[in-house]
C-alpha cells in the first residue's frame, strides 16, 4: 500500500470539501480550486478528512493513489495557506520591479522583460535584497511560473549571474586562467 496515498488528509478549520462524482472541490480563505480525479479512484469525505482508496494492486492504480492523494493535499493547504516560491536576483546591474501587477526584470538584455502574472498569481519584489516571490493557491502553477521567470535569465556558472531559486545552489567553474577565485 502507498505511504502517501494512505495517509488521510485532514481538512483545517474553514476549508470547505464538496464531492460531485469523480470531482473535487475545495474552498478555503484564500480561494477555491477543483479537480477532476481518475474514475477508479476512490474518495471518502467523512468528517474531518478526507482518505483516498484504490480498488486493486494494479500498477495504474498504485501510480494513482498517491498522486491524486498529494494532488487533493495541495489543494487543501492552497485553500488555506497558499504557496510561495523566492527567486533571488544575481548580477551588477541586475533588479527586478514591479510595475502595477507587472513584474520587471532588468537582466542584461538591451530591453527589459516583463512578466505577466497569469489569473491567481501574485509577484512581491524586495529591491533591496533583490528577491522576487511568486504567491498563489495552486503549487504547480506557482512553480511553472517561477520556472518561467527563472528561464528568463538562468544563472551561470562563472560568475552564478542570473535568476535562481534562493535554496538553488550553483555550481562554480573556474575561468580560462584554472586559477580558484
Amino acid at each position: 500500500m502507498s505511504r502517501i496515498g494512505r495517509m488521510p488528509i485532514a481538512i483545517p478549520s474553514g476549508v470547505e470539501v464538496r464531492l460531485e462524482g469523480s470531482s473535487i472541490r475545495v474552498k478555503g480563505p484564500k480561494g477555491e480550486l477543483s479537480y477532476v480525479f481518475p474514475g477508479e479512484m476512490n474518495v471518502i469525505l467523512a468528517e474531518n478528512e478526507i482518505r483516498v482508496q484504490r480498488p486493486s494492486d494494479a500498477n495504474r492504480h498504485r501510480a494513482l493513489h498517491g498522486t491524486t492523494r498529494a494532488l487533493i493535499q495541495n489543494m487543501v493547504t492552497g485553500v488555506s495557506q497558499g504557496f510561495e516560491k523566492v527567486l533571488e536576483v544575481n548580477g551588477v546591474g541586475y533588479r527586478a520591479e514591479m510595475e502595477g501587477k507587472t513584474l520587471v526584470l532588468y537582466v542584461g538584455y538591451s530591453h527589459p522583460v516583463r512578466v505577466e502574472p497569469p489569473e491567481g498569481i501574485s509577484f512581491d519584489v524586495d529591491a533591496k535584497t533583490r528577491q522576487i516571490k511568486v504567491m498563489g493557491i495552486d503549487k504547480q502553477l506557482v512553480g511553472q511560473v517561477a520556472a518561467d521567470i527563472r528561464a528568463v535569465r538562468p544563472p551561470e556558472p562563472y560568475k552564478g549571474k542570473g535568476i535562481r531559486y534562493i535554496d538553488e545552489v550553483v555550481r562554480r567553474k573556474t575561468g580560462k586562467t584554472g586559477k580558484g577565485k
